[in-house]
């Protein structure tokens, strides 16, 4: 009896190609920021301004490159719309948690 393992390809066998993605939908009419993914994780807000931020959020992806302009979009927009005081964070790698 040998000791390969029972899923190891045999000797000189070519490695399975991997499946191929699924394709992804997207509506040609939609607009930018409609196909953003966006998470609420948590929120301390109604659902129609959580709704009304979500898209200040896709706005401010849509208008600017560099994550602090982003920032700065979403926040001027955000005290803007619901009032003083904002705060915006966008990068990657990293965590934060705040209340109040």
């Amino acid at each position: 009896m040998s000791d390969a393992k029972l899923d190891a390809p045999p000797a000189g066998a070519l490695p399975a190609e991997p499946a191929t993605p699924a394709p992804v939908a997207v509506d040609p009419e939609a607009t930018p920021a409609q196909n953003h993914k966006v998470s609420v994780k948590s929120a301390d807000m109604t659902d129609e301004m959580r709704t009304k931020v979500v898209k200040v959020i896709t706005d401010a992806f849509d208008a600017n490159k560099q994550e602090k302009d982003i920032a700065a979009q979403i926040k001027r927009e955000s005290d803007r719309q619901f009032g003083a005081t904002w705060h915006a964070i966008v990068g990657r790698n990293f965590g934060s948690y705040v209340t109040h």
